[in-house]
């Protein structure tokens, strides 16, 4: 017995020393054994190879589970649950598309009365879309609305917070629990937990909402925009900073940051963890916790020298010079530096877990942005250390074409907004997402004229393939055909001798009827005359009997000869996405009048082809009609040409191609004139082009001409060599 309880003694006393040998740390963190909590514990990690390697936090930073005021899952099931209480909408559930059937895609903008306080910005955003072509003042058309109410910030400490929107929009007939609606917000929420509360029941609205958390985010319903400051222009905007591309692409530091520093709160986390990358070399990061009220007496130890050192750099000269920008989360997930690092190309850097990233249902991201993990802050310059200057330099010049497609201005950001929508309508006119994320964007593609990417000017050299062999004349006829050897009849026969020419079409905008068949020149090709409605606007309708890629556009006084025309086509199939053409004009500021100048002289810069005798692509007939305010359309006065070449330059961002031309065109008066009336009369004709001018600069919002020196000859043009060795000999002849 004795023995028995021997072993019993040893081996109960053997358990208890490999307890505390193996598990003696879990047990000493016991209250009843060690007499103290957990919590008081701050020596967690326990590195074996602590000498060798250094520790970059402080062991409250790596004990951390995240800001002071952050929610529980459940809290934050339950706080979605009450902003949005139809958090399964999608289009087919809570959208009427019934509306949408007999008036297509129309946009109806609730009235705005003098007493609703309306932001600047939200001004801005009615503005928009009451100038775009979709807008409607008839609400029985509407297939979408939009409030008057300001609903941009949503912060119940704002100036700009509007009150009591709840019982405002249930007195709205066309409310319809929100049913069409769609609303815009940039800001919600309040201190200290930044919640996306509204403040009011959306019930089944589309929510165009910035900083938008991807667990509230309704996919193929809501749409996530991007926070922009009350200065951003509402048409417009400027380019980007990428002007020409630099071999190698990287600037004098690689990663860089300058900004707030929160020392409580939300958002607190990730900004106070910046200051380990920072090397003072290649990696500039750099935070002050000098803002705020209270600062001071939240201050730490760090505040003051990096307050200090704060002070060193210009935040404008390090998007300049930097090649990566760091963009953290603030209070909320978004912030007005992320605009600011696509413009100035440089390559964004997210640290904001949960955002859904602007227009992210069409935008690829992951072609422009690195897309980080807050917990993994210390990861970051080695990863970026890794891409090669390849794929540096295509990320930057991704960064500038989604600046300028779709960020630039609150129109753009509308527009690109009002697009999304209308491709989940109308699937078979959706754009496929290469047309977003390539060259000149969605915006710019129309999906009423196709959603091939051929059939389109932008896209042959990315798969390899040419525009169609063949062009159509496109000619307008204001005159009455009286007499066999007007310029017209001549024209035609130059034109139906070319090769590549496939048909010619008359645009007969003359009050009087067109001459018998029979009167019309012999042609080895078909010769159509369409009646259209003496409007300057009929030559860039989207006729359908066009049937070619490649347009010819001529005036009836147009003197061309055979070689012109097939040098002038076959210089544009090599750039089929510009105008390509003879008579040439310029633009020029004019500081003693402070607006746009036009002129007309011979020189060696131009900036416009006039459509008068040029080639482009059918595409810009469509282009034309339909994105276009037909407003704006409308109040043309022979001033079509210049509107078209502002249209293909703020497409393509380049300038026309102007080709050899034996003859110069002259813009001809009426014969009947007197001298002194023809005088008059070109003078009125000029002073009108260059208010056309103006007028169509201030509705881009900008000034999309390009200045160009170029001009195409045959090879052997002018050359001192024997013409039978000349291909289009017939360009130099008297």
């Amino acid at each position: 017995m004795q023995t028995r309880k021997k072993y019993i003694f040893i081996t109960f006393f053997a358990s208890w020393l490999l307890l505390f040998y193996f598990g003696g740390d879990q047990i000493r963190r016991l209250a009843f054994l060690s007499g103290k909590k957990a919590a008081v514990l701050k020596n967690w990690p326990r590195w074996t190879d602590r000498s060798l390697l250094k520790s970059f936090a402080d062991p409250e930073e790596l004990q951390s589970d995240g800001g002071h005021h952050k929610q529980s899952a459940k809290a934050r099931r339950e706080s979605r649950i009450n902003i949005y209480k139809h958090s399964r909408c999608r289009m087919e559930t809570c959208f009427d598309f019934s509306r949408c059937e007999k008036h297509g895609f129309k946009v109806f903008v609730y009235p705005v009365e003098r007493e609703d306080p309306v932001s600047e910005s939200y001004l801005k955003i009615i503005t928009s879309i009451q100038e775009s072509r979709y807008y409607t003042s008839n609400p029985e058309e509407a297939c979408l609305f939009i409030l008057n109410i300001d609903t941009l910030d949503r912060d119940h400490l704002s100036i700009q917070y509007v009150h009591n929107i709840n019982d405002k929009i249930q007195g709205f007939p066309l409310w319809n629990d929100g049913r069409n609606h769609l609303i815009f917000n940039l800001y919600s929420g309040t201190w200290p937990n930044y919640t996306e509360d509204l403040g009011f029941d959306i019930g089944q609205a589309i929510l165009a909402k910035a900083s938008f958390y991807v667990e509230n985010f309704r996919p193929g319903f809501d749409i996530s925009i991007p926070l922009f400051s009350k200065e951003h222009p509402q048409k417009g905007g400027e380019r980007g900073w990428l002007y020409q591309n630099s071999v190698p692409p990287k600037k004098k530091y690689m990663l860089a940051f300058k900004g707030k520093r929160y020392l409580t709160g939300i958002g607190s986390d990730t900004r106070n963890a910046l200051h380990h990358i920072h090397n003072s070399k290649d990696i500039i990061s750099l935070t002050t916790c000098k803002h705020g009220k209270d600062w001071e007496k939240h201050k730490d130890t760090r505040c003051d020298k990096d307050n200090s050192d704060y002070e060193k750099f210009d935040y404008q000269e390090l998007l300049h010079n930097s090649t990566f920008c760091i963009i953290p989360r603030g209070r909320r997930l978004g912030s007005f530096r992320f605009l600011e690092a696509l413009q100035a190309a440089c390559i964004p850097v997210l640290l904001s877990n949960g955002w859904e990233l602007p227009f992210s249902e069409v935008i690829d991201w992951s072609k422009s942005a690195i897309v980080g993990d807050e917990r993994l802050l210390l990861q970051i310059p080695s990863t970026i250390r890794c891409i090669h200057s390849d794929k540096i330099l295509a990320f930057q010049q991704q960064t500038q074409f989604l600046w300028e497609a779709y960020f630039s201005s609150v129109e753009k950001i509308v527009q690109t907004t009002l697009e999304i929508i209308k491709d989940r309508l109308f699937h078979r006119e959706s754009r496929p997402k290469f047309l977003w994320n390539t060259l000149p964007g969605g915006l710019l593609a129309l999906p009423e004229y196709s959603t091939h990417l051929g059939d389109f000017p932008f896209y042959h050299l990315q798969h390899g393939s040419s525009p169609s062999g063949k062009f159509t004349a496109f000619i307008r006829a204001v005159s009455p055909v009286v007499s066999l050897s007007q310029p017209i009849l001549k024209l035609i026969q130059a034109v139906s001798r070319s090769q590549h020419c496939a048909q010619i079409l008359v645009l007969w905008s003359c009050e009087k009827p067109p001459p018998p068949r029979g009167k019309w020149p012999q042609t080895a090709v078909p010769l159509t005359v369409i009646h259209g409605r003496r409007q300057v606007s009929d030559r860039f309708f989207p006729y359908s009997a066009i049937g070619t890629d490649a347009v010819l556009s001529l005036d009836e006084h147009t003197s061309l000869s055979t070689s012109e025309v097939d040098f002038a086509f076959v210089v544009w199939r090599s750039f089929p996405d510009r105008i390509v053409g003879f008579p040439m004009r310029s633009h020029f500021w004019d500081s003693s009048q402070s607006q746009w100048g036009y002129t007309s002289k011979w020189t060696n810069e131009f900036s416009m082809v006039l459509t008068a005798a040029a080639f482009y692509h059918r595409y810009y007939h469509s282009l034309f009609t339909n994105y276009l305010p037909a407003s704006l359309i409308d109040q043309l006065s022979n001033c079509e040409d210049i509107l078209m070449n502002f249209l293909v330059s703020a497409v393509t961002k380049l300038p026309p191609i102007k080709v050899t031309q034996k003859k110069q065109h002259q813009e001809v008066a009426p014969q009947q004139m007197s001298k002194s009336t023809a005088v008059s009369s070109g003078n009125l004709h000029f002073s009108q082009r260059q208010d056309c001018l103006n007028q169509f600069a201030a509705w881009f919002g900008y000034m999309p001409l390009v200045h160009s020196q170029l001009r195409l000859d045959p090879v052997l043009f002018k050359d001192q060599v024997s013409v039978l060795r000349k291909k289009y000999r017939h360009l130099e002849k008297p």
